[in-house]
C-alpha cells in the first residue's frame, strides 16, 4: 500500500486480529523518534468496540503477537512495547535491510502498481491570451505539470489539456484597441492590454464596441474571427514558448470558440432548459438556478449568456468538461486558483443536472507580492520570463564565483528553473506564497539546489565504482543513520500515493529535502571510500538508492538533476 514497513507490520497484526489489513494499515503511524519504535499502532479507536481501555487492548495484542512469533519462529520484530495505549514496534533491522536490498533489486521501491493503461485528463494553466504569464499564473502551471509527471510516473496514461480562451471579453478589447497595428509583437501585448483597460474606464463607447464585436464573433463573422485568431495565436505562441522553455508541455490545445462555432453551446442550453432550472433574468441573461446544491446561498445563480444571448465562459466550460470525460477517463482533473473554487463547484453542479460527471478540482492559493495581489490589468506583476532570465543570471554568477568558468553551459538554467519551481511547490496549495525575488534566488537551505547538489555529490561518489553488491554485504549497514535512511526510502511510495490524491507537492519537497539532509549527515559520519570492501560495497549501494529516489522525486517536480555541480 506504499510504505513497506507498514505493509510488514499490518500483515503480522491481521494474523491475530479479526480486522482487514487496510483498516490496520491506515491506523499505523511513524513515531516522532526511533527511540520509541519504528512503527506505532494507536489502539484508541478499538476501545468502543472491544469495551476495553486502549492500554489493555495494546497489551492483549502484544501478547498475541509475541506468542505468534514464538510459535512460528518468526523474527519480524526485535521488540514490541506498550506505552499509553500505543503499541510500539521495533523491527528486526537485519531482516528489514535484506528486504530493502531485495526491494531495490526488484524495483519494488518505485512500484508502478496496476495503473497501466488507465486514462486521466489534466487541464492546467489556461492563461488568458492577452499577456505574458506572470509568476502567479505560473503556480497553476507548476502544480499541473508536476501532477502530470507524478501520474505518468505511477503508470497512468495522461493527456494534458490547455483551454484557450479565444472568445472572451479580454480578446475583444484587444481587437477593438489594437487591430489597426499591422505588426504586433508578443512582448507588446501586456502594455497594450493595460492601455486598453485604461481607455475602457473613460470611454463608454468602447465597451459597446467590445460587446458588439463579441456578438459578431459568435454569429459567424469571418472577418472578426480572423482578427480574434490573429491576436490569440500571437499570444498563445509566446506563452507556450516560455512554458516549454521551463519544461512544461501540452498534448491538446482546446479552443473555446469551437463550442460556439459547432453550436454545442446551443445544444447544452436546450438540454438545460429541460431541467426546469434555466431562466431569463431581468437583464435578459440566461441563468441557471443552482439553489438546490447549497453552493452559494447569497447568489445561487450562474449566468450562462449575456443579454444578447452570446455565451459566457461557464457555458463553454460545461461543453468542454463533457468533451474531456467522453474519452473513457478515470479522472478528469482541473487545476484552478482558490478564487475560482466557487466557480468550479458551480460547473460541477451544472454538469450533474445534465447527468454528467464533474471534474476533480485542485485549488491553490495566491502568489502575492510584498505589496499585495498581482494584477495583469494594472501591470502589477512579476513576469515569469523576466524571473527566469534574472534567476539564470544569478545562478551563472554564483557558479562562477564558486567554481570559476569550468561548468556545463546548461547548469545555470538547470539550477535557476528548479529554484523557481521548488520555491512555489514546497508551499502547501492552501497557503499563499508571498513571492520575494531574493528568497527565490537563495541557493541555501530548503531549496532545490541543495537537493540537486546532494544528487551530484552521489554521482561523483559512484563514478568509476563497481556497484556489484550481494545480500550478505548489505547486512553490514548497522549504523543508526543508515537505518534512518532505509526507513526514509521505504516510505517513498507512500508519499507519492498521498500526493496523487490532492496534488499538494509540499510533502514530496519536504521528503526530498529531509532525505538529502540525511545523506549529508551520513556522508560526514560514515566513511565510504575508506571502509572495508564489504561495507564500502553496501554503502555505495545505499548511496545509489538515495540518488535514484532523489532523481525520481525531482523528475516528478519537473526539476533537472545535473550530475556535476
Amino acid at each position: 500500500m506504499g510504505n513497506l514497513l507498514f505493509d510488514i507490520v499490518s500483515e503480522e497484526i491481521v494474523k491475530v486480529l479479526n480486522i482487514s489489513i487496510t483498516d490496520i494499515y491506515c491506523k499505523l503511524e511513524v513515531p516522532p523518534c526511533s527511540d520509541i519504535g519504528d512503527v506505532a499502532l494507536p489502539c484508541f479507536s478499538f476501545a468502543k468496540t472491544l469495551k476495553k481501555s486502549p492500554q489493555s487492548i495494546a497489551e492483549d495484542i502484544q501478547v498475541k503477537l509475541l506468542e505468534q512469533n514464538r510459535v512460528n519462529k518468526q523474527d519480524v520484530f526485535s521488540e514490541i512495547l506498550v506505552s499509553g495505549g500505543y503499541l510500539n514496534f521495533y523491527l528486526n533491522r537485519s531482516k528489514l535491510i535484506r528486504i530493502f536490498y531485495k526491494s531495490v533489486c526488484d524495483g519494488l521501491l518505485l512500484d508502478k502498481s496496476d495503473n497501466e493503461g488507465k486514462k486521466i485528463t489534466v487541464e492546467h494553466t489556461s492563461i488568458n491570451p492577452n499577456a505574458s504569464p506572470h509568476i502567479g499564473r505560473a503556480r497553476n502551471a507548476f502544480i499541473g505539470d508536476a501532477s502530470v509527471r507524478l501520474l505518468r510516473f505511477l503508470g497512468f496514461n495522461v493527456t494534458v489539456h490547455y483551454l484557450v480562451n479565444d472568445i472572451g471579453k479580454q480578446i475583444a478589447l484587444l481587437v477593438c484597441c489594437i487591430n489597426y497595428k499591422e505588426n504586433i509583437e508578443f512582448n507588446e501585448l501586456l502594455s497594450l492590454y493595460i492601455d486598453a483597460n485604461e481607455q475602457l474606464k473613460t470611454n463608454s463607447e468602447l465597451e459597446k464596441d467590445v460587446f458588439n464585436i463579441l456578438n459578431r464573433m459568435e454569429n459567424g463573422d469571418e472577418e472578426v474571427f480572423a482578427q480574434f485568431t490573429r491576436i490569440v495565436d500571437i499570444c498563445l505562441k509566446g506563452q507556450t514558448q516560455i512554458l516549454n522553455e521551463i519544461g512544461i508541455f501540452y498534448d491538446k490545445y482546446d479552443r473555446e470558440s469551437q463550442y460556439v462555432i459547432s453550436k454545442k453551446t446551443e445544444k447544452i442550453l436546450a438540454c438545460l432548459k429541460t431541467t426546469g432550472r434555466l431562466f431569463e433574468d431581468k437583464e435578459g441573461r440566461l441563468v441557471l438556478d443552482l439553489s438546490e446544491f447549497n453552493i452559494n446561498s447569497e447568489n445561487p445563480y450562474l449566468p450562462l449568456t449575456r443579454k444578447d444571448k452570446t455565451s459566457l465562459y461557464p457555458l463553454r466550460d460545461i461543453c468542454y468538461n463533457i468533451d474531456k470525460h467522453a474519452d473513457d477517463t478515470t479522472r478528469n482533473i482541473v487545476i484552478l486558483g482558490q478564487d475560482q473554487r466557487l466557480y468550479g463547484l458551480q460547473i460541477n453542479a451544472a454538469l450533474s443536472l445534465l447527468g454528467k460527471k464533474g471534474a476533480e478540482i485542485i485549488n491553490y492559493s495566491f502568489v502575492l507580492l510584498p505589496e499585495g495581489k498581482m494584477s495583469t490589468r494594472k501591470g502589477q506583476v512579476i513576469l515569469l520570463e523576466d524571473l527566469m532570465h534574472d534567476t539564470t543570471i544569478y545562478a551563472k554568477n554564483a557558479i562562477e564565483e564558486r567554481y570559476g568558468s569550468a561548468y556545463d553551459d546548461a547548469l545555470p538554467k538547470q539550477l535557476s528553473y528548479g529554484a523557481i519551481k521548488y520555491s512555489i511547490l514546497k508551499c502547501g496549495n492552501d497557503k499563499n506564497v508571498v513571492f520575494d525575488r531574493d528568497s527565490a534566488l537563495n541557493f541555501e537551505g530548503n531549496t532545490s539546489v541543495y537537493i540537486q547538489y546532494s544528487f551530484a555529490r552521489i554521482q561523483s561518489l559512484l563514478k568509476n565504482e563497481n556497484l556489484d553488491v550481494n545480500i550478505n554485504d548489505v547486512e553490514s549497514l548497522v549504523h543508526a543513520i543508515e537505518w534512518e535512511i532505509i526507513k526514509k526510502i521505504f516510505i517513498f511510495n507512500q508519499i507519492l500515493n498521498t500526493v496523487s490524491q490532492d496534488f499538494n507537492f509540499a510533502p514530496l519537497c519536504s521528503y526530498l529535502f529531509d532525505l538529502s539532509r540525511l545523506f549529508s549527515r551520513w556522508y560526514t559520519e560514515c566513511p565510504i571510500k575508506t571502509s572495508n570492501a564489504k561495507l564500502k560495497s553496501a554503502r555505495l549501494f545505499l548511496a545509489s538508492s538515495i540518488a535514484n529516489i532523489i532523481k525520481s522525486g525531482l523528475d516528478i517536480l519537473g526539476i533537472d538533476t545535473p550530475e556535476k555541480i
